[in-house]
C-alpha cells in the first residue's frame, strides 16, 4: 500500500508539474502579445491623428514640407508588413519627427493660436505618452517572457515546445547621443 502511494505521488508529479509549466509558459506568451497589442492601440490612434496634424499645420509650415513628407511617408510604409524590429525602429523615428513638428510649430505664431492646433497637440502628446506607457509593459512581459525561456525547469519544456526569445523594443543607436537643440530648428 504504500509503494502505491509514492508511485501516485510520483505520477501526480510526473503530470501536474509539465502541465504547470506549460500553462505558465502559454501565460507569459500571451502577455507579451496582450502587451504589444496594447501598443498597437495606441499607435493605431497615433496613425489616425497623423493626417489632421499634418493637415491643420500644412498652410502655415510650408517652409517645413520636407518634414511633413517625411512624416507622411513614414505613416504610410507604417501601414506595409513590416518586420517587428523594423517597426520598432519607424515608430521610433515617426515619434521624434512629431517631436520635432511640434518645436518648429512654435515659429509659428498664428498657428500656436489655432484651437484646433493646440487640440491636435494636446491629443498626441497624450497618446505619446501611453504609448511609451505601453512600451515599458511590453518589455517587461517580454523580460518575464524571456527569462521564462531560459530558466530552469520552464526552459526545458519550452525547448519542447519551440518556444523563441521575443525582442525588446529599443531604439536605435543614433537615437541614443544626446540631442542637438540647433538640428532642431534648423539652424
Amino acid at each position: 500500500m504504500e509503494t502505491f502511494g509514492v508511485l501516485f505521488i510520483i505520477l501526480v508529479v510526473l503530470t501536474v508539474v509539465p502541465v504547470l509549466l506549460y500553462n505558465s509558459l502559454i501565460a507569459k506568451k500571451n502577455a507579451v502579445y496582450n502587451a504589444l497589442s496594447s501598443v498597437d492601440v495606441y499607435l493605431k490612434q497615433r496613425y489616425d491623428l497623423i493626417p489632421n496634424l499634418v493637415a491643420s499645420v500644412k498652410e502655415y509650415m510650408k517652409h517645413e514640407r520636407e518634414l511633413l513628407e517625411r512624416i507622411t511617408e513614414l505613416r504610410s510604409r507604417l501601414g506595409s508588413g513590416l518586420s517587428q524590429q523594423d517597426r520598432f525602429r519607424a515608430e521610433g523615428e515617426l515619434s521624434n519627427l512629431l517631436g520635432r513638428l511640434l518645436m518648429v510649430a512654435e515659429n509659428y505664431p498664428q498657428l500656436r493660436a489655432s484651437e484646433n492646433f493646440l487640440h491636435l497637440q494636446k491629443t498626441l502628446n497624450e497618446i505619446e505618452e501611453r504609448i511609451s506607457a505601453a512600451r515599458r509593459a511590453y518589455n517587461a512581459s517580454v523580460t518575464d517572457y524571456n527569462n521564462a525561456l531560459e530558466m530552469f525547469p520552464t526552459n526545458l519544456m519550452a525547448g519542447v515546445m519551440g518556444l523563441k526569445k521575443e525582442e525588446w523594443f529599443e531604439i536605435p543607436e543614433e537615437e541614443r547621443a544626446v540631442p542637438q537643440v540647433s538640428k532642431l530648428f534648423g539652424s
